[in-house]
């Protein structure tokens, strides 16, 4: 079962959200796989750098947590 973001995960997100840039920094890269992980209830890890497919599908995951109400 998924859970909703709390203030603090609300707050993160929306200013992730708000980013208009085409690559994520290291601290947005740290702070998608730590809330996916806390979300997803699974071992917190950092994807490899080398594909993105995998941290991409973290984001839509976050995503539709943040647009079902979060």
């Amino acid at each position: 079962m998924v859970t909703k973001f709390n203030k603090d995960e609300r707050k993160q997100w929306r200013k992730f959200r708000m980013g208009k840039k085409s690559f994520l920094t290291r601290a947005e890269f740290e702070m998608v796989s730590k809330l996916h992980a806390a979300k997803h209830k699974h071992s917190y890890y950092l994807p490899c750098t080398c594909n993105p497919k995998v941290i991409k599908q973290w984001i839509k995951d976050l995503n539709k947590i943040w647009d079902n109400g979060n």
